[in-house]
């Protein structure tokens, strides 16, 4: 018997979804839909690491903070991507964002960068 796992799904709402970024970080571009983070409102988080700014051509980047109302939306996107994927975006990410498992306004279950 062969046990075939989901592929993860990875919910991007800033530069992750530049075609620039998938492709460094990535080495592709992914495909997605639209969904939105439920609970979170966006801010303004100034970043550091030169190679995460010269990849995103952002040296202020979006990053999602809990609010925990149903009333708040974040939108953006939802891709399948594979477990290695998830270990490349974690190095692209800096230490102001935290990994976690969330449920999007569609149902799925994604990995999110959120406030740390």
């Amino acid at each position: 018997m062969v046990l075939c796992w989901p592929m993860p799904y990875l919910f991007s709402y800033g530069t992750l979804q530049q075609e620039e970024v998938q492709l460094c970080t990535f080495g592709r571009c992914l495909v997605g839909e639209d969904d939105s983070l439920v609970g979170y409102v966006l801010a303004q988080q100034p970043i550091d690491r030169e190679t995460s700014v010269r990849i995103s051509g952002q040296p202020v980047q979006p990053i999602a903070k809990h609010t925990g109302s149903q009333h708040h939306h974040v939108p953006g996107t939802v891709y399948a991507v594979s477990e290695h994927d998830i270990t490349l975006a974690d190095r692209y990410e800096v230490e102001s964002y935290r990994r976690i498992q969330v449920t999007l306004e569609s149902g799925k279950r994604a990995w999110a960068y959120v406030e740390a």
